[in-house]
């Protein structure tokens, strides 16, 4: 069977094929050759011109109509491709309401002085605490903002305000702070440390720390409330050494390393850290009545730009000698600056007169590396750590009875830190919040007051939207409030 089958189809494929009629023959087609191509560009747009999608030839049909046009910027028609990024940053301007210059913002806001009727937040509660000080502020005051005088921040905080404050001013065009409870609990912990008897034995309240880390998100409000509890002690008369930018221990300047300490030495940031930009004339009645309990030699080191001093490693303090006078020898004697500063805060661990609160911002890039380097060999160096500068191991310790506050700023890239750190009580590390729900309603309803945004456009179920997308983040918030409809 198999084999008859092979024989039918061996004959079949033996025939012919027939032979077709001139009626059923193809056409012939005379083919025009092409003209030579001479260059290389010729080559491009021949290439181009037979692509394997060919253009349509209607000339009407590549330009598009003016009601096609039209019926594509209403949305009728389906964008093709993502957008480019100049249509996306002129749909953002667009979006952006109008709300007038600087200049005639602050006109407006001057004439909307006289109206008290804008002094309202969220249920109709009063946008401003009446409180003058930050000693009078209660729980009461919470979600309400506090006026405060540029003369008087500058006066009482010399070594600089922090940027997220400064930011906060420029923007809302008005020198006021949000009291926020967060601040209030850290401001009511140290006042009990001073004085336990304020805390109420009736009710168990939270445990009372002398060594506090603010932790938390970015732009939580860290730096600012640090900035405000020194302004409160301060007013308290109390000695505060404030470090607004514990980063600039950490970078910059002359090093080198001190043979007798073993530590490396900075003595540009030294004399910056005892003059701490008008630390010394703030501090300057409270420093002269301060007796010094010290009076080892004062090691010296290489002065910046001076060299070693000769036939002289050490300085004596005479008795009778103030703080104030121990300052103002590491001021002019560039020598000793480094060992003034060390020995500075072994003093202030011996004070009793007054309350002494240390208050470090940046106090994340004391756990990390500094800018410095050691050379090793010809091609590689070693980087140093911060704990081994003389300044930054003499301060960064909590492992004392002294009050010391540091505040984390994530916005110096310093990266995330362990959990437990190294020289701090296990305790004394605490997460500082973002906005809360109440907070981001009296805030959007003081951008209100300020004229960020139009009032018409205002809304509760607006400023929620803006509150939920940006996760409390005050900057963000401060960002977003214009952009609402």
């Amino acid at each position: 069977m198999w084999r008859s089958l092979f024989r039918r189809a061996a004959a079949s494929a033996a025939k012919p094929p027939p032979q077709l009629s001139n009626a059923t023959a193809f056409p012939t087609t005379t083919i025009t050759p092409l003209p030579p191509v001479t260059s290389g560009l010729a080559q491009l747009v021949l290439s181009r011109s037979y692509s394997s999608k060919q253009k349509k030839s209607s000339s009407k049909k590549d330009k598009p109509s003016k009601s096609m046009s039209k019926s594509k910027a209403d949305g009728k028609t389906k964008p093709k491709g993502r957008p480019k990024l100049d249509d996306v940053s002129v749909a953002v301007e667009e979006s952006v309401p109008d709300i007038g210059g600087d200049d005639v913002r602050i006109r407006a806001l001057a004439d909307d002085e006289s109206d008290k009727s804008l002094d309202v937040g969220p249920d109709a509660r009063p946008l401003f605490t009446a409180a003058s000080s930050l000693s009078e502020l209660t729980r009461r005051a919470t979600c309400t903002y506090m006026k405060f005088s540029m003369e008087d921040l500058k006066k009482v905080l010399p070594e600089g305000l922090p940027d997220g404050m400064v930011k906060e001013f420029e923007e809302s065009k008005r020198t006021a702070l949000l009291v926020r409870q967060s601040f209030l609990d850290l401001r009511d912990n140290f006042r009990h440390v001073v004085d336990p008897t304020l805390q109420s034995s009736a009710k168990k309240g939270p445990k009372v720390r002398k060594q506090i880390v603010l932790d938390g998100p970015v732009s939580c409000g860290k730096s600012i409330a640090l900035a405000m509890l020194v302004h409160w002690a301060r007013d308290q008369d109390w000695l505060v050494l404030y470090v607004p930018k514990g980063r600039e221990w950490t970078h910059g300047g002359f090093f080198y390393k001190n043979p007798q300490t073993g530590f490396w030495d900075t003595p540009v940031q030294a004399a910056n850290i005892l003059q701490a930009r008008d630390f010394v004339k703030y501090n300057k009645s409270r420093l002269c009545q301060l007796p010094c309990h010290i009076y080892d030699p004062i090691p010296l080191g290489e002065g910046a730009g001076v060299g070693w001093m000769k036939d002289a490693d050490t300085m004596a303090m005479p008795e009778g000698s103030t703080l104030y006078d121990l300052v103002q020898t590491g001021l002019t004697h560039t020598h000793a600056a480094v060992g003034v500063v060390v020995r500075l805060r072994k003093e202030l661990a011996l004070v009793r007169d007054i309350p002494v609160l240390i208050a470090i911002d940046q106090y994340n890039n004391w756990f990390t590396f500094s800018e410095y380097e050691e050379p090793v060999t010809v091609r590689s160096c070693r980087p140093i750590h911060a704990k081994e500068l003389a300044t930054v191991n003499a301060f960064r310790s909590m492992m004392h009875d002294n009050m010391m506050v540091g505040a984390f700023s994530h916005s110096t890239a310093v990266g995330k830190l362990r959990k437990e750190l190294p020289d701090v009580p296990a305790d004394a590390r605490i997460d500082f919040p973002r906005y809360s729900l109440d907070e981001a309603a009296t805030v959007c309803h003081y951008y209100l007051r300020q004229r960020l945004v139009r009032r018409e456009a205002f809304s509760e179920d607006g400023w929620k939207r803006i509150y939920y997308l940006s996760n409390g983040n005050g900057a963000e918030m401060r960002w977003l409030v214009p952009f609402m409809r």
